[in-house]
């Protein structure tokens, strides 16, 4: 690292450090703990994915910015502590990339992608073991991920091992069964919403992998399809009001007739 980008990493350290400063800290960035800035770390995340997706290169920038002060954060809180400090974190991703790439960092030669992403997989199981942790092919899927992000990862695990639909027909089949299950529990004389909570979530899984097989990610896709479905219903609210009327005026076929107006636009499909 040259000497001004380490230059610019050391200020940053110092400016926290002094945030923390029990004399002379900032009185919001004293009482945070480790619990507590999680919420805005989740947040900054977002926002970095946001930026992205929008192709604003400048809030890029931004945001990558936040979301490193959230790891100078987390590692000035574990120095106070006697933890481990921002060198620690460094020195220990610069030693897990090198370990986990033998093909670039050393001698190894794999044949391809999925032997690769196979070694990867046997590093990881490697560490699991070596900290005493649990060694299933599972273990360390964070249970903070968002559900379908959470969903997507399983499958990939289990996937890598073998246990996974080599076609798509079994697996758009298992997407319809799971709908008609939902709708078994939906019929019933009395309905039970612990059920029909259980199959839906049945429902969702299987579309996960349904979107896993179609190399499309299903949080990203959901994304976009809440953005769309905003971006119409707004145009929808905006007809309505220059026509004179509220929305909450407007009968479900009065709004439905609008909505598929909206819908029709060549830019909007």
């Amino acid at each position: 690292m040259d000497n001004k980008k380490s230059s610019q990493i050391e200020q940053l350290l110092t400016i926290m450090s002094q945030l923390r400063d029990p004399n002379r800290g900032c009185p919001w960035d004293l009482k945070q703990n480790f619990d507590s800035i999680v919420p805005y770390t989740l947040e900054e995340a977002y926002e970095v994915v946001d930026a992205i997706e929008q192709r604003n290169w400048s809030d890029v920038k931004e945001e990558l910015g936040d979301l490193l002060f959230q790891v100078i954060f987390y590692s000035q809180m574990a120095k106070e502590q006697g933890l481990f400090e921002f060198d620690d974190v460094v020195a220990g991703i610069n030693e897990k990339l090198v370990r986990r790439h033998p093909h670039v960092f050393s001698d190894a030669d794999f044949a391809d992608e999925v032997a690769v992403k196979q070694n990867w997989e046997a590093e990881k199981a490697k560490e699991r073991a070596e900290k005493e942790q649990d060694p299933s092919l599972l273990a360390n899927i964070p249970n903070a991920l968002p559900a379908l992000m959470r969903a997507d990862k399983i499958q990939k695990r289990c996937a890598n091992v073998g246990f996974d639909w080599d076609e798509l027909a079994p697996v758009v089949d298992k997407v319809k069964e799971e709908l008609d299950e939902v709708m078994d529990e939906v019929i019933q004389a009395v309905p039970e919403q612990q059920r029909i909570e259980e199959e839906l979530g049945d429902l969702l899984f299987s579309v996960v992998n349904l979107s896993r097989h179609l190399n499309v990610k299903p949080e990203l896709a959901l994304q976009k399809a809440n953005r769309k479905f905003e971006k119409r219903f707004r145009q929808v609210e905006k007809n309505v009001l220059e026509q004179g009327k509220r929305i909450s005026q407007c009968s479900l076929s009065e709004l439905d007739a609008e909505w598929n107006r909206v819908k029709e636009k060549p830019e909007d499909k």
